[in-house]
C-alpha cells in the first residue's frame, strides 16, 4: 500500500478531464473553483488539453491519457483534482501507465464516473486514491463547509481522526442554480459489510 504526501500551503494542483471534459463547466465555475483552493493556499495549475471538448462532452482518449500521465510525471504537481464527472472514464484504462503511476505517488480525487479510476489505480499500484470532491466541487456557493473540512482533515495532516455524517446531502445539477439547491436532511450512515458465503 503506498500512501502519497499530504498536501502543504503553496503547493501545486493539477487539474485534468479522465470523463467529461472541464469545458462542460461555465467560465463562473471555473474561475470560483479555482479561486477557492487559492484562497486555501494551493497553486492550480491546467493541462494543455483543458479547451478541448468533442462530440460526446469528453476529450479524444489521447489526451484524457496524455494529462493524466504529466500530471503524475510532473515533480511540481502534489495532488491531482478530477474537473468533474461523466460516463467515459473506463475509456482509458488500457492506456493507463501504471508504472510511472506507482513510481510518483500523489494525491487523486474524485467520484462518480472517476471511481473506476480510482480502482483501477489502487488494484494496479496500491496507491491510496480518494473518493472525494472535484475541481468543480470547490465552486459550490452551499454545502461546501463540510466537504472543506474533510478534504482538510484527510489530506493535510496525519493525525487520526472520526468521520461524521453530514447533516444534509446533495444530488443535483447545483453548478447550473447555485441559489436553489436541492438539499436533503442526511438520516445516518448506511453501513454494509462482507456476507461469508458458505457451502452446506
Amino acid at each position: 500500500m503506498i500512501v502519497p504526501p499530504k498536501l502543504k500551503k503553496g503547493d501545486e494542483i493539477r487539474v485534468i478531464s479522465p470523463s467529461h471534459s472541464l469545458k462542460m463547466l461555465s467560465d463562473d465555475v471555473i474561475t470560483d473553483a479555482k479561486n477557492k483552493l487559492n484562497e486555501l493556499g494551493y497553486k492550480v495549475t491546467f493541462s494543455n488539453h483543458m479547451n478541448e471538448k468533442d462530440e460526446f462532452n469528453s476529450m479524444p482518449i489521447k489526451s484524457r491519457v496524455d494529462e493524466l500521465n504529466e500530471a503524475f510525471s510532473d515533480k511540481n504537481v502534489k495532488c491531482i483534482l478530477t474537473s468533474i464527472g461523466g460516463y467515459n472514464s473506463n475509456d482509458i484504462l488500457s492506456y493507463l501507465d501504471f508504472d510511472l503511476i506507482r513510481n510518483n505517488p500523489k494525491i487523486f480525487s474524485g467520484f462518480s464516473d472517476i471511481t473506476v479510476l480510482l480502482n483501477a489505480i489502487y488494484a494496479k499500484t496500491g496507491l491510496i486514491t480518494y473518493h472525494g470532491p472535484f475541481f468543480s466541487t470547490f465552486a459550490m456557493h452551499k454545502g461546501l463547509d463540510y466537504i472543506l473540512k474533510y478534504f482538510n482533515m484527510c489530506l493535510t495532516n496525519e493525525e487520526i481522526f472520526e468521520i461524521e455524517p453530514s447533516k444534509e446531502w446533495s444530488d443535483d445539477k447545483w453548478y447550473l442554480d447555485q441559489e436553489n439547491g436541492n438539499f436533503i436532511q442526511n438520516t445516518g450512515l448506511i453501513y454494509y459489510k462482507e456476507i461469508s458465503l458458505c457451502q452446506t
